[in-house]
């Protein structure tokens, strides 16, 4: 039998963060984000999976998120495999081809799958709530975990608990969608509880049961992983093969019809912080309600959330409001709106509004850049590059560019010469010359960069090598 030290953790990493639009962008959705303390919710959901029971993480992600969660991990000092979606089929494919990954790499091992962008704030009663699960899903139980509720939500499906299956588990008896305010009060009353998105369960035992109900899915995902294709530490699933697959949730796929069902209930401080008004309730407080991250400066005003990445931003009189500043775009809204937030993104993603994608702030598998100025001939960017890491050898038909190093040590390539800058030394790289950024420190490397001509573009770039094999 798999002990509960074996459980492989899956942690699904995609999806576009809408609801926390300015601060979440499709480049770089909310999982990314440091929204409550100093780490992504990517890499709190890693350092919960960090403990003795667990094995080295396996990621599910989409081809465009894949340096960005490479980088993370390395900053968390970890390890693990990385599957690319190579098209978005929602989470019931995305899980059946992750289930097929680690059942080929650890036949008959546990995984608990979670998404990336949720927060839990009591990792022993998280851990103690895996541990009960992990019997049921030895036995091979489909084991979800059930959010004791503390008020009548709205926003998350709830779960009929049964029978008790094993200690701490109970039997699924039904699963019900995202109720009304009326409904949700019955529930409470009721004893339901709240769907957390989580799941236990041994990967053969998930993969038989699903293909009772989904085999088009189960073949779809064996056959991905089988042709899967290793990418410079990635694995890439068969493009072919897992867009076969139906286009379904797990919990219609499978968790809504299986027999197997059970639910751990459990109470460990969690929310999907679906919202901006999740993100103040999960947020410390000051005296007057209020939650603020930034140079924030707030007057006669009361249970606001205010967050600026840049600009001092000041409420005067306000209760209830959410304000996000960020370089390129503001929203405000009061807290009981928060869920029009996706709405308002929509439209503006349907009219093509540039910061709906991304923002001045655009992440590369070597560290980012950041346009600090723009004008009709010219354009400066603050560029950081992670240590060790290296551009592609590039060049321009376009413009020319001055690099100034503020920090860190640069190795710069300018077509024969190999130019090492130190702080505050610069170098010119002429229109056209073929040139290369290196970072061969222990520290990032930060340079303002100049860049003058007729266009300047990022698709003005030929490049000639890149260790990420970029065209």
């Amino acid at each position: 039998m798999v002990q509960s030290a074996s459980i492989v953790p899956v942690i699904i990493c995609g999806g576009a963060g809408s609801r926390l639009w300015p601060a979440s962008r499709e480049a770089f959705p909310k999982q990314f984000i440091a929204l409550i303390g100093e780490e992504s919710m990517f890499q709190k959901t890693l350092a919960r999976v960090k403990g003795p029971m667990f094995t080295a993480p396996v990621i599910v992600t989409h081809a465009d998120f894949r340096f960005l969660v490479a980088s993370q991990m390395l900053q968390m000092g970890m390890q693990g495999d990385m599957l690319l979606e190579p098209a978005r089929r929602d989470s019931g494919p995305a899980i059946a081809a992750a289930a097929a990954f680690v059942q080929s790499r650890h036949p008959g091992a546990s995984m608990m799958v979670l998404p990336s962008d949720h927060i839990v704030m009591e990792t022993g009663a998280f851990e103690a709530a895996v541990t009960a699960g992990a019997t049921a899903a030895n036995d091979g139980r489909i084991v979800t975990f059930g959010m004791i509720p503390d008020h009548p939500a709205t926003g998350y499906g709830y779960i009929q608990a049964g029978a008790s299956t094993h200690d701490g588990v109970k039997a699924v008896e039904r699963f019900v969608e995202k109720p009304d305010a009326e409904t949700a009060t019955r529930y409470i009353a009721e004893n339901y509880l709240w769907n957390s998105g989580m799941f236990l369960f041994r990967a053969d035992a998930f993969l038989a049961e699903l293909s009772k109900f989904e085999p088009a899915i189960v073949e779809a995902a064996q056959a991905a992983v089988a042709q899967a294709e290793e990418d410079i530490g990635f694995v890439r699933l068969n493009a072919t093969a897992f867009e076969a697959a139906p286009k379904k949730s797990i919990d219609y796929a499978l968790m809504e019809k299986t027999k197997l069902a059970a639910v751990v209930p459990a109470s460990f401080g969690w929310s999907d912080v679906g919202n901006w008004s999740s993100v103040w309730e999960a947020s410390p407080h000051d005296a007057q309600g209020n939650a603020t991250s930034g140079a924030v400066e707030l007057f006669d005003s009361r249970n606001c959330y205010v967050q600026t990445k840049g600009p001092l931003t000041v409420l005067i009189g306000m209760e209830d409001a959410v304000v996000i500043v960020e370089d390129d775009a503001v929203m405000v809204t009061h807290r009981d709106k928060a869920e029009a937030v996706k709405g308002a993104f929509e439209k503006l993603k349907a009219g093509a509004h540039p910061s709906v994608i991304s923002s001045r702030r655009v992440y590369r598998p070597w560290g980012y850049y950041q346009t600090l100025d723009l004008g009709t001939r010219f354009q400066v960017k603050r560029i950081l590059v992670d240590p060790g890491q290296k551009l592609s050898l590039q060049s321009h038909h376009h413009r020319a560019e001055h690099w100034v190093v503020v920090q860190g040590t640069a190795v710069v390539t300018r077509d024969k010469d190999e130019v090492m800058l130190r702080e505050n030394e610069s170098i010119y790289l002429p229109l056209g010359c073929t040139h290369r950024l290196v970072n061969p420190g222990k520290i990032p490397l930060e340079i303002i960069e100049v860049q003058s001509g007729s266009y300047l573009g990022e698709d003005d770039i030929v490049r000639y090598e890149d260790v990420y094999k970029r065209v």
